[in-house]
């Protein structure tokens, strides 16, 4: 079934046609200080990720999307509340029509420019579809986009390809990239059980949601928005909004790895 972010085909409507859309471990929840839980046993986390395994950047007309090779260990994501090693497969981004929203995730009432997410999977099972059936089939690897005056340099790298790739359906060749070069300096995360963010929005994966943000431009949001969801031949029409709303937490608990 066809979805998107408009009114007609958005968030609020998933659930008509994908089920898991009104479950009890939907992602993405808001973080409140006052109802995480320092947790003494989380360990830190380690990404060991293989720039050779980077193959191509694409506009699916959803979002920015890097995908990588996942056929082997690679590139792994392993540690923190994981039970063992998770194969990268992509990273994609969620942003706003403006600077002021765009995060999937909300902490403490703030809304950031735009979220990166980095996708795992656990290769215990067969395959990723297999993967994503299972309640520990992914792990996502969230950092907030916030809008400074010094921006991360190595964002550029992705940017730059952006023109290449404006339109729906568009990919290029994206050799030769270590997606660490956009971890925040602390490694410091929350962590709780939830659901990817897109139908059929699936309730297998544990988020590690960095605390610290990386610092983008203005301008640099500005050329995430410059993409058109839309395919060559069809109006023009700018990939914004791409965020779904939060989701309520129930009973889950998040941790926090930090004090």
């Amino acid at each position: 079934y066809p979805w998107g972010y408009d009114s007609d085909n958005g968030p609020d409507q998933w659930h008509k046609n994908y089920p898991f859309a009104k479950g009890r471990h939907q992602s993405p929840i808001e973080i409140n200080n006052k109802e995480v839980h320092y947790d003494s046993s989380l360990l830190p986390w380690f990404a060991s990720y293989d720039p050779g395994a980077a193959k191509t950047i694409l506009n699916n007309g959803k979002t920015c999307r890097v995908v990588f090779d996942d056929s082997f260990d690679r590139s792994v994501l392993r540690g923190g509340p994981l039970p063992g090693v998770y194969r990268l497969r992509q990273l994609h981004f969620h942003w706003g029509s403006s600077d002021d929203h765009g995060s999937e995730h909300v902490v403490n009432g703030v809304r950031y420019a735009g979220e990166l997410h980095l996708l795992h999977w656990n290769p215990k099972y067969s395959n990723y579809l297999d993967a994503k059936r299972r309640t520990d089939g992914i792990a996502v690897l969230a950092i907030f986009l916030q809008v400074g005056e010094t921006p991360k340099p190595e964002m550029k790298r992705i940017l730059e390809e952006i023109n290449a790739i404006k339109t729906k359906g568009k990919n290029a060749p994206f050799p030769n990239f270590d997606p660490s070069i956009l971890f925040p300096k602390s490694h410091d995360y929350w962590t709780y059980h939830g659901s990817v963010t897109t139908p059929p929005c699936e309730e297998c994966v544990t988020w590690i949601i960095l605390r610290e943000p990386i610092i983008v431009s203005s301008d640099q949001m500005a050329k995430l928005r410059s993409l058109s969801k839309n395919a060559e031949n069809e109006p023009d029409h700018p990939l914004v909004d791409n965020w779904r709303p939060t989701q309520p937490r129930y009973f889950r608990m998040v941790s926090a790895s930090f004090l």
